[in-house]
C-alpha cells in the first residue's frame, strides 16, 4: 500500500495547503484528496510539480508499507 506523507512535508515547510495548491496549481480540494489518501493515481505531473515548489523528492511524499494480509 502507498501512504501519502504530504501532511508531514507540508508542515516541515510550515506551508499550509491552500498555498501549495495556489504554487502548483491545483484546486484545494484535489490536493486535500491527495493529501488525505482518498485518490487511486496521481499524475507525474503534479508530482513534479509539488516536488518542485516543496523542494523535495518523491519518496518525502509517498511511502510503501506493505499490506498485512
Amino acid at each position: 500500500m502507498i501512504i501519502i506523507r504530504l501532511d508531514r512535508v507540508l508542515a516541515d515547510r510550515k506551508m499550509r495547503l491552500n498555498d501549495l495548491a495556489a504554487q502548483v496549481g491545483i484546486s484545494n480540494v484535489n490536493l486535500s484528496y491527495l493529501k488525505t489518501g482518498k485518490v487511486k493515481a496521481v499524475r507525474f505531473s503534479t508530482l513534479d510539480a509539488i516536488c518542485k515548489v516543496l523542494k523535495c523528492q518523491p519518496g518525502d511524499i509517498l511511502e510503501y508499507v506493505e499490506d498485512e494480509d
